[in-house]
């Protein structure tokens, strides 16, 4: 009697692992993106419904306005935009509000100077500030997202105040 509830155990395992599944029928994907399927006729392949993706358009968004510089520099211990930077902001307003679909994101950053907890405070009040000066030129708020790094991405290593000066900047961004 053991042996035949053995046996029937084991044959209902078994059961219960098949998943129903021929794997020798199983789809495959080609390089092409085109789904195929083995012993199926190669010529009526069913066609993709995924459009292609364009790398140039996309690189040329991330690249921004063409001929705009991304980084709009701040005084030490400041997050006033200044005068100076209204032209780069105005052009970064209208590349953005020509395509409502483009993301900016403004990253605030900060020279080495403080503590963490206060560069990255610094640097976000860098970034609000340009993210505010592309709101008042009429960019929809969803379409900018200001971020800090405080200290922690600089672009220029020395401890003079040219390489400082360098650092306390926000940079306008796209993706």
């Amino acid at each position: 009697m053991k042996r035949i509830l053995l046996a029937f155990s084991m044959v209902a395992l078994m059961a219960g692992c098949s998943s129903g599944v021929n794997l020798n029928k199983a789809p495959v994907d080609d390089k092409s993106g085109s789904l195929v399927t083995p012993g199926a006729d190669s010529g009526n392949a069913a066609k993709s419904n995924v459009a292609p993706v364009d790398l140039s358009k996309s690189a040329q968004n991330a690249a921004g306005p063409a001929g705009v510089d991304h980084s709009v520099y701040f005084d030490f211990d400041k997050y006033i935009v200044k005068p100076e930077y209204q032209s780069l902001i105005e052009a970064h307003a209208r590349f953005l509000k020509a395509d409502p679909k483009r993301h900016s994101v403004i990253e605030g950053n900060t020279d080495d100077r403080g503590s963490s907890e206060y560069n990255l405070a610094l640097g976000q009040k860098r970034a609000e500030a340009v993210r505010r000066a592309l709101d008042l030129l009429g960019v929809n708020d969803n379409q900018v997202e200001a971020v800090s790094f405080g200290k922690e991405k600089p672009v220029a290593l020395g401890d003079d105040e040219a390489s400082r000066a360098k650092n306390r900047r926000a940079d306008i961004t796209y993706r």
